[in-house]
């Protein structure tokens, strides 16, 4: 999901250079870095960046891919559990990589702040209907990419709309716990803050697949399940005993060559979720599925990967530019 916000890299345009990597990079003077859109700050000079994450962390092409700066724009076929059916809908899932305040905890934008720290950002929109009303729901997840020094995903924020109202929830990594934030218009979630103990997030798992590909956990692990479930289902914030499988996909529902399966099992949830993607570096994930019981029937929520481009897409929001959307199948 690159990249508002990534340093943008150059070989010839500048004569300041930073070690990114393990590697020498070169950039845009501020001056033409100055053209770019509101969404495109403006780059750090080299002596206002943190310490470079830990060299080869990234391995061969992942990095030329991740540090390209574009983003990586994703478009799915949408079958949606709600309300004891499967309502068709579509997914918009975004990657982009940018620097992190790790106090903050907010998008570096002015490199005054030295606690940053390079990362991975996935933004994962679902729309989908019920009957005559709309739904909107929208996940954001902040990994570090230098996961030998920042192992836990730092951020997660979820709001849900609808037209009974809207909900939104957040988690920040602090003190060794995730600290939870929940603001909702029904009356038995209200505002809520907890301190939520867990090995990992379900949320982070999208950022994992695409910067480790097999480097995955597997086996039993305390896992705070997804936020967009949480909230939809109104169920309590709280880790959940899962069990954790990676192997070669063995299903039809996918199509591709090399195609490994990430699978979560929630037993006490009755809840499964099936993560595919490639083998092969970049990861790209291919779809999903999610099975569990809604109003007294067992269904599954399919995503089915449709688009794919690279494109810089906070530069492309004039009129002109709309034929885009077409080009990446959005309805």
């Amino acid at each position: 999901m690159p990249y508002e916000g990534i340093l943008v890299i150059s070989s010839q345009l500048s004569r300041i250079a930073i070690v990114f990597y393990g590697m020498t990079y070169r950039l845009f003077p501020l001056l033409l870095l100055g053209l770019l859109t509101a969404c495109n700050p403006p780059q750090p000079m080299a002596d206002t960046v943190n310490a470079a994450p830990t060299p080869g962390y990234f391995k061969g092409e992942l990095t030329d891919y991740w540090y390209q700066g574009k983003a990586e724009l994703n478009t799915y076929d949408l079958q949606q559990i709600r309300y004891g059916e499967v309502h068709p809908g579509q997914v918009s899932l975004i990657f982009v990589t940018e620097d992190f305040l790790t106090d903050e905890q907010v998008k570096n934008d002015n490199y005054s702040n030295p606690n940053s720290t390079p990362i991975i950002k996935t933004n994962l929109l679902r729309r989908f209907t019920t009957g005559i009303y709309d739904y909107s729901a929208m996940t954001s997840v902040f990994t570090p990419t230098d996961l030998g020094t920042q192992p836990h995903t730092l951020k997660v924020t979820t709001s849900v709309q609808d037209w009974c109202g809207q909900t939104f929830t957040q988690l920040n990594r602090r003190g060794g716990e995730w600290n939870m934030q929940l603001r909702s218009y029904f009356e038995k979630e209200g505002d809520v803050n907890e301190s939520l103990g867990a090995d990992f997030l379900e949320d982070e798992i999208f950022n994992r697949i695409r910067t480790a590909g097999s480097d995955l956990p597997t086996g039993e692990h305390r896992v705070i399940p997804s936020t967009g479930y949480l909230v939809m289902m109104h169920k309590p914030y709280q880790a959940a005993r899962a069990n954790l499988s990676l192997g070669e996909y063995a299903g039809a529902e996918f199509s591709g060559d090399a195609l490994r399966a990430y699978r979560i099992v929630y037993p006490k949830l009755e809840r499964e979720v099936e993560i595919v993607f490639d083998a092969a570096a970049p990861h790209v994930i291919r779809g999903w599925t999610e099975t569990y019981p809604s109003r007294g029937k067992t269904l599954t929520t399919v995503a089915k990967l449709t688009k794919q481009a690279i494109e810089p897409y906070w530069s492309q929001n004039s009129l002109a530019d709309g034929y885009r959307r077409a080009e990446l199948g959005l309805e």
